[in-house]
């Protein structure tokens, strides 16, 4: 037995040495999957390719790698051998490619999903697989609908490519249409920076920006609870509001205002009056002296009568009076505006306690504006008026007599334009018969009197309005300047 054995050794081992080590070598290739081989004794230099098949195979060496990859094209049979730059041989391979069904399904997966930018199919570990990058996510919708045809040899590994982020971002910058707003995509989101010129424009950014964000794909780690994404929203507004420019001043509104009041007064008067009255005079006197009468009591009697003689007055009187007052003031655009000219008029009175005190009565003019632009196109100013005048008409017993006229109104005017905003007529008449004058006699001897008298007072009140838009406060100082001869 040691003996056989000790030949059978031998014989193993003679067969050893007879083996070349390029020894010919059989590879067996499938459509769709590529396969590699490494060659241990991988020569530093590699002489001509020995003549194959390339429409069945392809076969690229890497001497650094020490592989040879053979990538097969179509069912048949070749050979392969390597040689070194010396013309040796390295190694030979009988080569062999088969069809599958992977190769079928690849090419039914192709021509479904083959207008898809971005992916590739191939079949790896005895599956086909559908790997690249996409850039619309109803794409990633279709893929998936497709491979499940084929759930049992065929996956999807495609993914949404970041440059479809960028290119979303760059549609939502162009809808906004402010050069100071920028968007930027950032793990699926997308982030609005810069400067608006308003509260309603960030808003509006925001809304143009979800509107353009695309579905949510669900990722196959994550539908199997191996990755729990954050719940951020898919637009971070990080714009600021640019602040306003100050508000400029109100125009300046400069409103020249007349008080125009026109009377006419007319009395006319007739009084004819006799009406002589007796006052009686007697008393006692007593008397002494040198004189030829006796000394005794000496009574007279006296009377005087009064108003012997016949009275007639005859009267008739015109006035015609023209009240005209002018004013200006000069105020900001919107706010109120105020005038008085008053004159303040003394009258005596006699309190509750017989003591004599001063008062006053307020005779002039009070006026209230509040003019405001309403169109700068159309200078069209709209005003806010309150006027009163008050008027000292004469003067009686217990103090002066004062006509009080007001006006209030809101009226619009163009400017340089005048308007009357108010009028006020007055109209009163009186007659009298036979009135006896104050401090006539009651019991008089003979009474003969008659008078007439009528009077009518007739009065017109009217406002008239002028605004003038000005440029400057200070408009119009040069002509008053040259007219006083002032200088700085």
């Amino acid at each position: 037995m040691k003996k056989v054995s000790f030949i059978f050794q031998m014989m193993m081992a003679l067969s050893l040495i007879a083996t070349p080590a390029w020894a010919k070598s059989r590879i067996n290739l499938t459509l769709g999957l590529t396969e590699e081989r490494k060659v241990e004794n991988m020569p530093a230099t590699i002489g001509d390719e020995s003549p194959y098949n390339k429409e069945i195979v392809r076969i690229s060496v890497a001497p650094q790698l020490k592989l040879i990859r053979f990538e097969p094209k179509k069912a048949g049979r070749t050979n392969f051998s390597l040689r070194d730059s010396k013309g040796n041989l390295v190694a030979q391979y009988d080569i062999v490619v088969q069809k599958n069904d992977l190769n079928r399904v690849a090419n039914e997966i192709k021509s479904l999903l083959g207008d898809i930018d971005g992916i590739s199919i191939k079949i790896v570990n005895g599956k086909v697989v559908v790997d690249g990058e996409i850039l619309l996510p109803r794409d990633m919708n279709r893929i998936y609908s497709v491979v499940a045809q084929f759930s049992d040899v065929a996956t999807s590994i495609v993914t949404m490519s970041p440059l479809a982020q960028k290119k979303i971002a760059e549609l939502i910058e162009r809808d906004i249409g402010n050069p100071e707003i920028h968007v930027r995509a950032v793990n699926e989101k997308f982030i609005l920076e810069g400067v608006a010129s308003s509260d309603g424009e960030k808003q509006k950014a925001e809304i143009i920006a979800k509107t353009y964000v695309p579905d949510v794909v669900v990722e196959a780690a994550e539908s199997a609870g191996l990755l729990k994404k954050r719940k951020v929203d898919s637009v971070i507004n990080l714009l600021t509001i640019k602040p306003g420019p100050e508000p400029q001043p109100g125009k300046i509104i400069k409103v020249i205002v007349h008080f125009v009041e026109l009377q006419k007064d007319y009395t006319k008067g007739f009084r004819f009056q006799w009406t002589p009255t007796l006052k009686e005079n007697s008393g006692i006197q007593f008397s002494s002296g040198s004189r030829d009468v006796a000394g005794g009591v000496l009574t007279t009697i006296t009377g005087t009568i009064n108003d012997l003689l016949p009275k007639l007055n005859f009267a008739k009187a015109h006035g015609h009076a023209r009240v005209l007052q002018s004013s200006s003031i000069i105020v900001q655009d919107g706010n109120p505006g105020s005038i008085k000219s008053l004159t303040r008029i003394p009258y005596t009175v006699q309190n509750q306690y017989g003591q004599l005190t001063t008062n006053f009565e307020e005779a002039g003019i009070e006026m209230n504006i509040t003019p405001q632009i309403v169109s700068s196109k159309s200078d069209s100013i709209n005003m806010t008026i309150n006027f009163a005048l008050k008027s000292l008409i004469g003067q009686t017993e217990k103090g002066p007599l004062v006509s009080n006229k007001s006006i209030q109104t809101r009226v619009a005017v163009r400017s340089t334009q005048s308007a009357a905003i108010g009028g006020l007529v007055s109209n009163d008449s009186s007659m009298a018969y036979n009135r006896l004058p104050q401090g006539a006699s009651e019991n008089p001897l003979i009474s003969l009197y008659a008078s007439r008298q009528f009077q009518r007072n007739q009065s017109q009140f009217v406002v008239f309005v002028t605004p003038v838009i000005m440029y400057s406060a200070s408009e119009g100082s040069e002509d008053i300047k040259k007219k006083f001869r002032l200088k700085e």
